[in-house]
């Protein structure tokens, strides 16, 4: 997709990193732990609406379906012709959480509803993301993977028929001199070749409401994966890894702020010699230092290593599940999230 709309460049990810309240009484479970309190829904349903209006009035304002000038009910129609993407994408994020959540009380973890993140214009996407609460954490290797692997795959099992419908009603237009591209991955390099085929040389898709929805998905998922910390991945690679995953994650974590310098050496040097600011080549480049920061405060609030589990390995279809896992990572990881050329 080519977007010439201007977007902000900065990429707040969309927040997921869970920690695991110890289980109530089963073969894992921590006797000491308390009791779960009445579920409560009233701000998660507060934040929830406030994030549907976020993502729609961010989507119709970046993407022209306000007409200046014109009057309130005119342009809060606008704003309402957004729905064709925030409905896919909230879709998408609740999909997630709930995988997670549902995961959770299966294992008899104690688990709020989802809090959705509203950010109107100041993220591309309207929001960042949701969160689930849960303290402490989760002493059974098997129950950490299923609470970890449940949000990513379930959200991705929406996010693929959403982007396929999306790609499939975009326009396939020549590139212009000057957009906005979203970031490549292996996963949608085949989703595009499967829903469009060959795309001539000089052109790209543009993508509609639910394309964008779609590869929003795909993005956050790509986030929550990344085996490090206590995200979704560093769940999943901890259940997988045991304590050598602490070590693993230093290195990812290493690696997010060599993206960064790669990307800054990709873009800097043709914007220096064609006399450009550095601004564009710093906004392509600072996603995976804006990520590398927010995972180091995270480590700092709730430690560097990861919290151990019982002794215990994995059964044999979790650690099949904990290697696909991973290798989606691999499918979805893209080097240049978004970038303004």
């Amino acid at each position: 997709m080519q977007r010439d709309q201007a977007e902000t460049t900065d990429l707040p990810p969309a927040a997921d990193a869970k920690a695991a309240e110890a289980p109530l009484p089963d073969p894992h479970a921590d006797p000491a732990a308390p009791a779960a309190g009445p579920l409560r829904w009233q701000k998660n349903l507060l934040l929830l609406v406030l994030t549907i209006v976020s993502t729609l009035v961010t989507f119709a304002l970046s993407n022209g379906l306000v007409p200046e000038g014109a009057p309130f009910a005119e342009q809060l129609r606008g704003v309402l012709r957004a729905w064709t993407y925030t409905v896919p994408l909230m879709a998408i994020l609740l999909t997630h959480e709930l995988g997670h959540y549902f995961a959770a009380r299966l294992h008899k973890v104690p688990a709020s509803l989802p809090f959705f993140i509203p950010l109107p214009l100041l993220s591309p996407f309207g929001t960042m993301g949701a969160v689930i609460g849960m303290s402490g954490r989760i002493k059974s290797r098997n129950a950490l993977l299923d609470i970890g692997a449940a949000g990513p795959l379930a959200g991705l099992l929406v996010a693929i028929p959403v982007i396929l419908h999306g790609l499939r009603t975009s326009p396939v237009l020549p590139i212009p001199e000057e957009g906005i591209q979203e970031g490549q991955c292996l996963l949608y390099f085949a989703l595009k070749r499967l829903a469009i085929g060959t795309i001539p040389p000089g052109h790209d898709v543009f993508l509609n409401g639910p394309a964008f929805a779609g590869w929003v998905g795909l993005f956050v998922t790509m986030l929550n994966l990344v085996p490090v910390g206590q995200l979704d991945g560093g769940h999943i690679a901890y259940a997988l890894f045991g304590e050598k995953q602490n070590r693993y994650a230093r290195i990812v974590h290493v690696t997010m702020l060599g993206m960064f310098l790669l990307n800054l050496a990709r873009f800097l040097p043709p914007a220096l010699r064609a006399g450009e600011g550095i601004g564009d080549a710093v906004g392509n480049s600072i996603s995976w230092l804006v990520w590398f920061v927010l995972v180091h405060l995270l480590g700092r609030l709730g430690g560097k290593d990861h919290p151990p589990t019982e002794p215990g390995e994995l059964s044999p279809v979790r650690r099949g599940i904990a290697v696909l896992s991973l290798v989606v990572f691999v499918l979805l990881f893209m080097p240049t999230p978004w970038s303004k050329y």
